[in-house]
């Protein structure tokens, strides 16, 4: 003979203060849980999504990042004569030589300071990154001195707003144009013209080249031909793939950070279920020495406790995927580890951390619950009967 469901429900309902503390400690759990497991999926999505995977960058062999790299003029004009590299609307081949500076830019309302990526862009730059769009002024002139900003810099930089100013490299850069660049990491960097970077700051050698590819099949043929090039020390990678590298670092990072946090807070969530459940054993004796004498089986009265603590896990849950939903509006800037310069970007929620945090909220009732249901259980029933 089972225990009707309706049992569990109406002990916890009468137990309600007790069951609310219960379910905020573990909800509080699963936000905090959700949030961390958020920001690293927000941060790796922004990253993946600056990337396409029909362009190519080329980098020299070991560099991990832009930043790192650097390609002499000759090894760029071997890369144009690529023939897999598509061709634009004006016959030209769409390719950019960038070059990318990491310098350290004041904060609005603040005396801190955070690094920027300034990145020196080609003609064909704008047309291989067709999600960057122009929301404030106009495109810098080629050879000039002007800069446009991306909208998470224009927003947070001191300068680096619509017709103010920023020093660097012993020169004024005016912004020209704000750009929005979505749910990508350009929305961070600054632009200006890549030979006009690169003679201020007296630099002969580019940071990457970037090109699209006529057919998105072509890549490993121009990979195998750019790599085994004895004229070359260079090697080629997806756009989308060289993005996602630089995530994994920092995304590694915030899961370790928020499993840690996670099962240092869940043993104080585990101990209170605990607790409360011990409580409901202790209080209802009574009940489970008549329930055993009408007939009910060791099992089910087991069943009945654990399912109470098993709900109980699955409403703070509920309710802290519920909060922790909310963090989505939100926008959280930090530095990436690899390339240390300033990255906004949003706490993502996927299905994926979904249900991971319902499945570490049933645990954590399972563990809280399991010893009481079984103390219950095993009770003898005449001592049960007799208890006050």
């Amino acid at each position: 003979m089972g225990v009707p469901l309706s049992y569990s429900f109406r002990n916890l309902w009468t137990r309600r203060l007790t069951t609310l503390f219960t379910i905020s400690g573990m909800a509080l759990v699963v936000f905090v849980f959700a949030a961390m497991l958020m920001l690293a999926e927000g941060l790796q999505k922004t990253l993946v999504e600056t990337g396409s995977s029909e362009n190519v960058v080329i980098i020299r062999k070991s560099a991990a990042t832009e930043v790192q790299s650097g390609l002499d003029r000759y090894q760029a004009s071997v890369i144009e004569t690529q023939p897999e590299i598509a061709m634009g609307a004006d016959g030209q081949p769409l390719l950019a030589k960038e070059s990318v500076i990491i310098l350290s830019l004041p904060k609005r309302g603040t005396d801190k300071e955070a690094y920027v990526t300034i990145r020196g862009i080609g003609k064909s730059s704008l047309a291989l990154r067709p999600q960057v769009r122009l929301i404030e002024g106009h495109l810098l002139k080629p050879g000039s001195s002007e800069i446009i900003a991306g909208r998470s810099v224009a927003e947070r930089f001191k300068g680096g707003g619509l017709g103010e100013t920023l020093h660097f490299g012993l020169r004024e850069w005016r912004v020209v144009g704000v750009f929005d660049a979505g749910n990508t990491g350009f929305s961070s960097e600054i632009w200006g013209d890549a030979d006009q970077l690169m003679q201020t700051f007296r630099r002969n050698a580019y940071s990457s080249v970037l090109f699209k590819l006529r057919d998105p099949s072509q890549f490993d043929a121009v990979k195998k031909r750019i790599e085994n090039d004895p004229r070359l020390t260079l090697e080629a990678k997806r756009e989308n793939r060289y993005y996602a590298e630089q995530s994994e670092m920092m995304a590694t990072f915030l899961r370790i950070l928020g499993t840690s946090l996670t099962i240092i807070f869940s043993l104080g969530a585990i101990i209170g279920a605990m607790i409360t459940m011990y409580a409901a054993v202790s209080t209802r004796t009574n009940e489970i020495g008549t329930m055993r004498a009408l007939g009910f089986r060791r099992l089910s009265i087991l069943g009945a406790f654990l399912f109470e603590a098993l709900f109980l896990g699955l409403i703070g849950g509920c309710a802290g995927l519920f909060f922790a939903s909310f963090l989505r509006f939100l926008s959280v800037s930090t530095m990436n580890f690899q390339t240390f310069s300033e990255l906004a970007f949003d706490f993502a929620l996927s299905f994926d951390i979904a249900w991971k945090a319902l499945a570490f909220s049933l645990i954590m009732g399972f563990v809280g619950g399991v010893l009481p249901a079984v103390r219950a259980a095993r009770m003898n029933i005449v001592e049960s009967l007799r208890a006050t």
